[in-house]
């Protein structure tokens, strides 16, 4: 059988046929054989190749074609099979896989075919490959572009994320922590009393507050898979087929975490109704964790905000009171280098300095300070330094937003 020439005969084809035609095909011509269809984005079978789970070869009569690309300095290239008839030996067994792809009403389509010799041979390992590939393991699964990938530097940048480094009111704290490690403790309780084990947590506040972190020290603690959506367009499909997409995985992967982080930006008008459609599934969300984060709440359409059963838990990330200023500032204070460390009488000046500031600003400020000592490094010269940049950046916040103005002595101490 000329393989080569059914690829070339099958992309030829009117889009909406080719898979029809490879099929009818392989039906005529495999007499002893069986083959199983799919298209199926959990099979990866290049990577479960390189897992060393199966061993591939490709037959170098025919041509496979392989795309490549540059993934940035310092690291490898990324290479994906287009289309190829490739030779598997998987658990003692001889099979084939044929790949092919092709556009359709300007969206890419993938196709595969595993050819064994039963069924059951060629549904085992459609089995075992899904299984491997859908397990999140030392990596986050990142959706951008219509499609998935698995990030292990995220996942690490991930790992230096504690709640022990997150400075919060220790009620926020206890609570966030608390609620999300009931809920996964749970499953049995939930199910003796017959209410649905799923989750849908919003984080509520302006920028630079904690939230992201607050995400990534909860993705640390808590130990289970993550799901993060940088985007649901995509130049592949509609947006409401990335959604549906995105659920699909979340729901094969449970227990699971799916973070929606700037939930006003990732939603439009177009994808709330599809949004909220997969939000309200019932059982197909068990063991589903929606943990989204929100800038501007007042984006959001009610019906994602204040309906019960969507996003259920709400926890807001304020600007930081005089107490968590003071806390984040003797941690960095702590951190410094000797010579570079203020006197501790004056962090209390700095936190009525830095009112309205927000963690980000906080660490804008700490950063700069240490810029301009280090031009000019003087022991025991931070704290002039430091109070002369928070008026510096203070100037700057006003002229781009209200930014109220700094403590005195008495309000600080309230």
């Amino acid at each position: 059988m000329n393989w080569e020439n059914l690829i070339s005969e099958a992309l030829r084809q009117p889009p909406r046929l080719t898979g029809y035609f490879v099929s009818r095909k392989l039906a005529q011509r495999l007499s002893d054989k069986t083959f199983v269809e799919g298209s199926d984005y959990s099979f990866n079978l290049e990577a479960f190749a390189r897992a060393g789970l199966c061993a591939v070869v490709n037959d170098p009569l025919l041509y496979c074609q392989t795309t490549t690309e540059w993934k940035g300095l310092g690291r490898d290239f990324e290479q994906e099979i287009d289309n190829a008839w490739l030779n598997v030996l998987w658990d003692g067994h001889l099979l084939d896989v044929l790949l092919i792809s092709w556009d359709e009403a300007g969206c890419g389509s993938c196709r595969h075919w595993i050819v064994a010799e039963t069924r059951e041979i060629a549904e085992s390992f459609f089995r075992a490959a899904c299984t491997w590939n859908i397990e999140v393991r030392g990596e986050v699964l990142v959706y951008s572009g219509g499609g998935w990938h698995k990030n292990e530097e995220l996942y690490r940048s991930i790992k230096s994320a504690t709640f022990d480094n997150l400075i919060l009111p220790d009620t926020l704290k206890e609570e966030l922590l608390g609620d999300f490690r009931r809920f996964f403790a749970m499953r049995e309780v939930y199910e003796k009393y017959k209410v649905t084990w799923k989750r849908g947590v919003l984080l509520i506040g302006p920028p630079g507050n904690g939230k992201t972190h607050a995400v990534k020290a909860l993705i640390n603690e808590l130990g289970q898979p993550c799901l993060y959506v940088k985007s649901f367009k995509s130049y592949r499909g509609t947006e409401h087929d990335n959604l549906r997409q995105v659920f699909a995985r979340a729901r094969k992967t449970t227990p699971c975490l799916l973070v929606l982080e700037d939930l006003d930006s990732l939603v439009t008008k177009e994808s709330r109704s599809f949004l909220l459609n997969e939000l309200d599934g019932f059982a197909a969300n068990t063991g589903l964790v929606v943990l989204a984060t929100t800038n501007h709440p007042e984006r959001l359409d009610p019906a994602l905000l204040d309906r019960p059963s969507r996003f259920d838990r709400k926890y807001y990330f304020e600007l930081p009171a005089p107490r968590e200023r003071e806390r984040y500032l003797r941690r960095w204070n702590a951190d410094f280098e000797p010579e570079m460390r203020m006197p501790e009488a004056l962090v209390p000046q700095l936190v009525g300095l830095t009112k309205g500031f927000s963690f980000a600003c906080l660490k804008e400020l700490l950063l700069s300070s240490m810029m301009q000592w280090i031009n000019s490094p003087q022991p025991g010269a931070m704290g002039a330094v430091m109070a002369e940049r928070a008026v510096v950046l203070r100037s700057q916040m006003s002229s781009m937003s209200e930014v109220p103005p700094p403590e005195t002595a008495d309000e600080d101490e309230e």
